[in-house]
């Protein structure tokens, strides 16, 4: 039977996955799913609590969650499309916009 500790445990490491990624690589692409995959951990817990508590206010909080995360990746992919367009790079460490 699988517990509220197994779904913490797999949040756990979906999460650390993600701060990792975020952390260590360059390419933005890859750092918007490593975010991805932080709200996803985010979201297992969510759901894992509410089913443990018996409450549907975190499930419906998950499904907000997830909605918020797809408007995020939908601007984070017109952002990334605007940059490679003017820099012709999407390394994290390449694209200084702001500096004079």
């Amino acid at each position: 039977m699988i517990t509220l500790q197994h779904y913490l445990i797999l949040s756990t490491i979906l999460f650390s996955i993600g701060v990792v990624g975020v952390l260590t690589r360059r390419n933005v692409l890859v750092v918007f799913m490593s975010i991805e995959l932080i709200m996803n951990a985010v979201n297992i817990n969510l759901v894992a609590f509410s089913h443990q508590l018996h409450d549907v206010a975190g499930q419906a909080f998950a499904v907000f969650v997830i909605t918020v995360a797809a408007a995020e990746a939908a601007i984070g992919l017109g952002i990334v499309i605007a940059l490679f367009r003017n820099r012709e790079t999407v390394h994290v460490d390449e694209i200084d916009l702001l500096k004079g």
